[in-house]
């Protein structure tokens, strides 16, 4: 542990332990394996370490599992969808950035949790009385907007794109493809401004460092399991991961908020 105290964030055995287990989870998500994972990577490190040093500490993984998933999805995008969506998540962002200040964390990610669950509810009901979400092209200028904004001051932009992008029911390679490429530009915009709050000290990269390997391994096992995936399982275990989000979004929230 020598090595470990001097040079990492990592003070003890169990903290090495829980960030091994926050960085598979959320490496699954990132192949696209249920965004529901990737909303445990935080909250599980900071059982064992602050907050802020925990997102300190998963930013730089997530951007390399960012450059893993591009990879293995390169072959699979939709074009309609990004041409919207990226524009306008370059919006949400620029505004997520003037307003940090003034936004509450909580606020957000429990409006977020609460619109998630609505859509799930719309889509299981619309299946029984015939008014099913539809895909709408010009409502990614909404719904991108939205989620860069939350993606920036609370991390909890994925909901808002599958909102969107769910109901044009693409091919599970291709949609997970189209989210792979949105939230890595997301991902890689966001990292001029947290930069400028002195996140990358030397013990958090050479942390990030030691994790790549792991996050490379999970990132793929994901994409494994998803290319093999038939769309009748895919979409069913899609939406019931956006409940699971939006039921831990309402939960953080209110648990911040009251």
């Amino acid at each position: 542990m020598d090595f470990l105290t001097h040079w990492t964030v990592f003070q003890s055995p169990s903290m090495v332990w829980v960030t091994l287990l926050a960085v598979g989870l959320v490496g699954l998500s990132k192949g696209g394996l249920g965004g529901a994972f990737a909303l445990m990577g935080v909250p599980l490190m900071s059982l064992v370490m602050p907050p802020v040093l925990a997102a300190a500490v998963l930013l730089p993984v997530l951007l390399m599992m960012d450059a893993a998933s591009l990879w293995i999805w390169r072959h699979w995008r939709d074009g309609e969808v990004l041409r919207v969506m990226l524009p306008a998540a370059m919006v949400g962002i620029a505004a997520g950035w003037a307003a940090a200040a003034v936004t509450s964390d909580a606020a957000v990610r429990l409006i977020v949790g609460i619109v998630a669950l609505g859509f799930a509810a719309r889509a299981l009901l619309g299946r029984f009385i015939g008014t099913a979400p539809r895909y709408v092209p010009a409502m990614g200028w909404l719904w991108g907007t939205i989620a860069g904004f939350t993606s920036f001051v609370a991390h909890a932009g994925g909901p808002l794109f599958q909102i969107q992008v769910l109901p044009k029911r693409l091919d599970p390679k291709l949609y997970t493809g189209t989210s792979v490429l949105f939230f890595a530009v997301v991902n890689l915009v966001k990292v001029v401004p947290y930069a400028a709050l002195g996140l990358f000290e030397r013990d958090v990269l050479v942390s990030a460092l030691i994790l790549l390997p792991l996050a490379f391994i999970s990132v793929r096992a994901g994409a494994a399991v998803i290319k093999r995936m038939k769309p009748e399982v895919f979409y069913p275990f899609t939406y019931s991961m956006v409940v699971v989000v939006g039921v831990k979004l309402v939960w953080d929230g209110v648990s911040a908020l009251f």
